[in-house]
């Protein structure tokens, strides 16, 4: 993280908008086309079939490639320049596009699939063929396989430069299109193992209950990965701060500063896909008259927003008699606030 160095060389918002997020953008590029091609194999074979999990795993399908759609237009509107309308930029919207796709995987992915599931199960399911399934869950792991590698390749890449486990990674990252990629992913291939393993108890019994079942348990599963998404948008949206190793490096940039003796407040919250509003209260060197402190603190500021992570930096002067505060934990890396 390079929050306070000199702003020599930094990117302008213009060049922060051009280079946003384009590792993202193809993750969700990547799972778009997979989900597309994977939703019309499924429902081809489910209309064909009748089988309870393959319409639950095609509208879980088309439920994902919904959402890509959100999360495409969610990068798009995220990575806007702030304008005087909204001083602290767009990064926000993110969130709330990200909240609608998953949204989307409860209502189309969950509910359509476990009301699906109950309303088969009393129901006899006349014989299928399976071979047909079978062939499309097949298809649609590797497709689904490939979409997952980019996310976790993606994801990997930041949680190493974090110090933290891939999963931790994906859900404290500020990164709302990255977690929801990597997760409907995951999701998609544990469900169709499910799927797999309720058609084939199918064929070996005779038993339409476990085709049955296995919609039903598709549909919790999408249900439940669709609450988390919604849970960790919505402290996003009401404003999430990161985590105290950002902090701590945070404060020991400021405090690296040739022109900052103390500092003895500091408040960092995201507003968007690893961008920081900062507020700081800090003791400038030596002891110049109320106008040049002024002329100083409002350069340091433009100087720290002229870096990628910084949406907004606000300081103000420290009293004398406010205690310092120091950093308490392991500095983060270069580049690790996401």
């Amino acid at each position: 993280m390079t929050t306070a160095d000199s702003a020599t060389g930094a990117p302008t918002d213009s060049a922060k908008t051009e280079t946003a997020k384009p590792e993202s953008a193809l993750t969700v590029i990547v799972a778009f086309t997979a989900n597309f091609l994977i939703a019309i194999a499924k429902t081809v074979a489910a209309v064909l079939t009748g089988s309870a999990s393959m319409v639950a795993e095609s509208a879980h399908s088309w439920a994902d490639t919904g959402n890509e759609v959100f999360l495409f237009i969610a990068d798009r509107r995220g990575a806007r320049v702030r304008d005087r309308d909204h001083p602290l930029g767009y990064g926000k919207e993110t969130y709330v596009w990200s909240m609608f796709a998953a949204f989307g995987l409860f209502t189309v992915g969950a509910v359509v699939s476990t009301y699906h599931g109950f309303q088969q199960l009393t129901e006899s399911e006349p014989e299928t063929d399976y071979l047909i399934n079978y062939i499309v869950l097949a298809i649609a792991f590797v497709l689904e396989g490939t979409s997952f590698l980019q996310a976790l390749r993606q994801a990997r890449g930041t949680a190493k430069t974090r110090r933290i486990p891939v999963v931790r990674h994906v859900l404290s990252s500020s990164n709302s299109t990255l977690r929801a990629v990597f997760a409907e992913d995951a999701a998609a291939l544990i469900g169709l193992v499910i799927a797999f393993l309720g058609i084939l108890l199918h064929q070996l019994t005779g038993l339409a209950a476990f085709d049955a079942v296995g919609s039903i348990l598709v549909g919790i599963l999408l249900g439940l990965v669709a609450l988390v998404l919604i849970d960790r948008n919505r402290r996003f949206l009401i404003g999430e701060s990161p985590t105290d190793e950002v902090e701590s490096t945070v404060l020991r940039r400021l405090l690296e500063r040739p022109d900052i003796a103390r500092v003895t407040y500091l408040h960092t919250e995201f507003v968007g896909p690893s961008r920081l509003y900062l507020v700081a209260a800090v003791d400038m060197i030596g002891n110049d008259d109320e106008e040049h402190v002024a002329v100083a603190l409002r350069r340091v500021e433009r100087e720290l927003e002229e870096h990628d992570i910084v949406e907004e930096a606000v300081l103000t002067l420290s009293t004398p008699d406010e205690k310092s505060i120091v950093p308490t934990t392991k500095d983060a890396l270069p580049g690790s606030v996401s």
